[in-house]
């Protein structure tokens, strides 16, 4: 696996390190969606402690994806939609591959747009059905920052949103501190019955997401240049291809430390405070018991937090989407329309009145059954010569994403098992 070594010394009137990052934080915003809070708060709510070790593995696995993704897009200019659309020959191969990695982007924008929704209800006490409504008109102004102003403006408000998110979910733990004997017994793998293992698969689903691969090597490609293959100065840029990857390893590194901490927490906080809490396993169930037990103060940070992580989330989610139809079907949607269609299916699951807690844990795992068709292609691609030249992975790094993808894939397997035996 890649380290984060020291930077070399910059060639003069080159960009210094901190002007490099914000990539990676915007695609980890993927990490910090509605989702996420949904499946780790139930499973601490449920489990206590037990799945500990599934936020940490989930977030260790992540490190490595997100790299390769960015990767890929600065090495060769192209995102994963796009590599895949230029080799699968085949017109229906493409659309078919197209129909799921769509059904995944559907499937996470439910989730965001449904956890905005339940944010506005708790704060301001709106229906969640203008609720979603508010979440896609305002993710839908994200989107226009994105494609008139550029990829720096849009950065830092998803940025600005993730300060919000860090402290809305880690607030609480120093209130209601976790038991320290309890998260080392969470750091033992074990499952306790096919509902634990339910969540688990949420829980990947909901940290290593289809979508955020596909995202990030589309945001790093348009962030920079396209690279050579050699140690040469970019362009216009006056930055090496290897320099860009040496500050995308430090990118995805904050990413990861910022999401993984934040996801620690929101378990622990439920862990800590709400595990035998009746009601507790629902959005609106954690924050009134937050509330009760913690004070409003924390209860209001919570849905803060919540309320920013959907809008956030929801614009990364469209962003996404847009590029998987145009990399891999060459057409391109306008925003404003794509964002009124992929709108819809939250909005039916809100107005039909399903629980929004049990949508969202849901989607997750509609989620962890489409990373296999995101990671497995991106493994391939990157350790190929012909396509990253003398970037490609290094063995170990190749070996370490094999294993990554076995693991995932082996785990939905065995979900499936136990759910349809009932064992």
């Amino acid at each position: 696996m890649p380290t984060t070594t020291a930077l070399p010394r910059r060639a003069p009137g080159t960009p210094r390190l901190v002007w490099l990052l914000g990539p990676a934080l915007v695609a980890g915003v993927a990490y910090l969606d509605p989702g996420n809070v949904a499946s780790n708060m139930t499973a601490g709510a449920r489990y206590g402690y037990l799945l500990v070790w599934v936020v940490v593995v989930a977030n260790v696995m992540a490190w490595l994806i997100q790299y390769l993704s960015a990767k890929l897009g600065i090495v060769t200019g192209q995102s994963l939609p796009e590599a895949l659309g230029g080799r699968i020959r085949h017109a229906w191969g493409r659309r078919l591959y197209w129909l799921q990695a769509e059904l995944v982007a559907m499937a996470t924008d439910i989730a965001e747009v449904i956890g905005g929704a339940v944010a506005l209800n708790l704060l301001f006490g709106i229906p969640l059905l203008w609720g979603g409504v508010i979440t896609g008109v305002v993710s839908l102004g994200l989107l226009v920052v994105q494609s008139r102003c550029g990829a720096r403006p849009f950065e830092i408000i998803v940025i600005g949103l993730v300060v919000l998110i860090a402290i809305g979910f880690t607030a609480g733990v120093f209130v209601g501190p976790p038991d320290p004997a309890g998260i080392a017994a969470g750091l033992v793998p074990q499952f306790a019955g096919p509902d634990s293992v339910l969540l688990a698969a949420s829980i990947l689903g909901a940290t290593v997401m289809p979508h955020a691969i596909y995202a990030h090597s589309a945001l790093s490609r348009d962030r920079f240049t396209p690279g050579s293959t050699a140690d040469t100065l970019e362009a216009g840029r006056g930055l090496s291809t290897r320099r860009l990857l040496l500050a995308t390893r430090w990118d995805v590194t904050i990413a990861m430390i910022v999401a993984g901490t934040v996801n620690l927490c929101i378990l622990l906080l439920a862990a800590a405070n709400l595990a035998g809490v009746p009601g507790t396993d629902s959005l609106e169930g954690a924050y009134a018991a937050l509330r009760d037990g913690l004070g409003p103060i924390i209860a209001t940070l919570f849905a803060v937090g919540l309320l920013a992580s959907g809008l956030a989330s929801t614009a990364v989610g469209a962003y996404a989407g847009a590029e998987i139809m145009n990399g891999l079907l060459r057409v391109r949607v306008p925003l404003v329309l794509r964002r009124l269609i992929t709108l819809v299916p939250a909005l039916l699951i809100l107005g039909a009145g399903v629980d929004p807690t049990f949508a969202l844990v849901l989607s997750q795992v509609v989620l962890s059954f489409g990373i296999p068709f995101a990671l497995v292609p991106l493994v391939w691609l990157t350790a190929r010569r012909s396509v990253l030249g003398v970037h490609r992975n290094a063995p170990v790094t190749t070996t370490l994403g094999i294993v990554s993808a076995a693991l995932l894939i082996g785990l939905n397997l065995l979900l499936l098992w136990l759910v349809f035996t009932g064992s």
